[in-house]
C-alpha cells in the first residue's frame, strides 16, 4: 500500500482508552486526521490539532455506516459488546477494522467477516493483552528451532493498594468481569485444550515483588491455533498481587455472580476506586532448543505511565494504545495483509520499527516527539 498522505482514523469510543490512542496518533506522521466518535458530549480533546469530535450512537446502523465510510480505518474502542455492529459496519464499508477485544466471541464473528469481505484488513485482539504479549512472544518462538513452552503474563496493578482485593480498577470494569468468566484455551502436550476462569494458579517473582497468577480468557489471542502440534505448553495468565484470585472466585463463583455480571459491574463502578497510579509487569518466557542446546529466552518489562502531548496516561493507558497505534502504523506503510491478520504474524522487529511500539516496548521511556 503506497500512499501519499496520511490516513483518517475513526475511533469509536472516546473513553480513557480512546482519547490516548488520539493522543499517541497525534505525532504519527502516517495519520492526517483523527475522529472520536462517541455518544457522550462534553469529549475533550483540547491540545489535539488532528482530531475531532462526531456525535455517534453505535447501536443506530445508518449513522455508524456513515460515519464509517469517512475514515480509511476504525478502531473500535468501546466495550466489547458493541463491538459487533461496528465491525459489521466496516465489512459493509469495506474499511479496516481494528479493535481491543480479549472476547473470544467477537474475535470469531471478526475472522468471519474478514473470509467473507477479501481485500479488507481486519485486525481485532490489538493493545497490550492480546495484542503486544502476542507479538513478543510468538517472536520468542519463532526463534527457537523446536519449543518446549511459552508462558505469556501481564497484569496491569495499581502501585500501591491497600484493601483486600489488592486492586483497584484502571481499565474497562465489563472487559475485567467478562475474561474473569469467560473459558480460556491453552496449548497443553500440543493439543488445543478449554481452561477454566481463576484456575491454575501460581506465584512468581519479578524485581523481588511476589506476584500471582492465573487462567482468564482472552489473553492467548489466535496464538494455540498458530502454533498447535508445534508448540507443546502454551499458556496466558492473568497477574495480580497475592490473595485477589481468592477474593474474585468467592465473588463469581461461591457468590455466583458470574451469572449476573451487570450487577456486579455496577457494584465495582460504585464501590472499587480508579486509579490512574498504576503499573503494567510483562512477563514472556519460552523454553526450548537451539543449535541443538535446550535454552530459556524471555522477556520482561515493567512500564509505567508518563506525559504525551501534556496529558498524563496512565501505563494501562499508554501499553494499550501504544500497541493499537503501532499496528495502525504497520497497516499504513501497507505492511499487513488485506485480510484477517493474527496479532503472532507481526514480528517483533516490525512491531519496535513504529514510532510508539519502539517507545513503549522497546525500552524508551514516553516523551514528546
Amino acid at each position: 500500500m503506497t500512499r501519499n498522505r496520511g490516513i483518517t482514523i475513526g475511533i469509536v469510543g472516546a473513553g480513557k482508552i480512546g482519547a490516548t490512542i488520539a493522543t499517541l496518533l497525534e505525532s504519527c506522521a502516517f495519520c492526517d486526521t483523527v475522529v472520536l466518535a462517541d455518544v457522550r458530549t462534553g469529549v475533550k480533546i483540547a491540545g489535539l490539532g488532528k482530531a475531532s469530535v462526531a456525535r455517534l450512537d453505535a447501536d443506530k446502523r445508518s449513522a455508524l455506516t456513515a460515519f464509517v465510510k469517512r475514515c480509511d480505518a476504525i478502531v473500535s474502542a468501546v466495550p466489547y459488546f458493541f463491538n459487533r455492529q461496528i465491525v459489521e459496519a466496516c465489512a459493509r464499508a469495506r474499511v479496516a477494522y481494528f479493535d481491543l477485544t480479549e472476547d473470544v466471541a467477537t474475535t470469531t464473528l471478526v475472522r468471519t467477516l474478514a473470509q467473507e469481505t477479501k481485500g479488507v484488513t481486519f485486525i481485532p485482539q490489538c493493545g497490550l493483552a492480546p495484542g503486544a504479549v502476542n507479538i513478543v512472544g510468538g517472536a520468542l518462538a519463532a526463534s527457537l528451532d523446536s519449543v518446549r513452552s511459552v508462558e505469556m503474563r501481564v497484569g496491569a496493578l495499581p502501585l500501591a493498594a491497600s484493601n483486600q482485593m489488592k486492586y483497584y480498577l484502571s481499565w474497562s470494569t465489563a472487559g475485567l468481569i467478562n475474561e474473569y468468566c469467560q473459558l480460556g484455551e491453552a496449548l497443553h502436550e500440543g493439543r488445543r485444550i478449554a481452561t477454566l476462569p481463576l484456575d491454575g494458579v501460581e506465584r512468581l517473582t519479578i524485581d523481588g515483588v511476589e506476584y500471582e497468577a492465573f487462567n482468564t480468557s482472552g489473553g492467548v489471542a489466535t496464538m494455540c491455533e498458530t502454533f498447535e502440534g508445534r508448540v507443546g505448553e502454551l499458556n496466558y495468565k492473568t497477574m495480580r498481587y497475592p490473595g485477589h484470585r481468592d477474593l474474585m472466585k468467592f465473588l463469581l463463583q461461591d457468590l455466583n455472580l458470574a451469572r449476573q455480571q451487570e450487577l456486579l459491574r455496577q457494584i465495582f463502578d460504585q464501590e472499587v476506586p480508579l486509579t490512574d497510579h498504576d503499573v503494567v509487569v510483562f512477563y514472556v518466557s519460552t523454553v526450548g532448543t537451539s543449535g541443538g542446546e535446550l535454552v530459556q529466552r524471555s522477556f520482561v518489562k515493567k512500564i509505567r505511565g508518563g506525559t504525551v502531548e501534556g496529558r498524563h496516561l496512565s501505563a494501562i493507558q499508554l501499553s494499550t494504545a501504544a500497541g493499537i497505534v503501532a499496528v495502525l502504523e504497520l497497516f499504513a506503510r501497507g505492511a499487513v495483509a488485506k485480510s484477517f491478520v493474527r496479532q503472532e504474524s507481526i514480528t517483533f522487529d516490525e512491531f519496535l520499527s513504529t514510532q510508539w511500539g519502539g517507545r513503549v516496548y522497546g525500552g524508551g521511556e514516553p516523551r514528546q516527539p
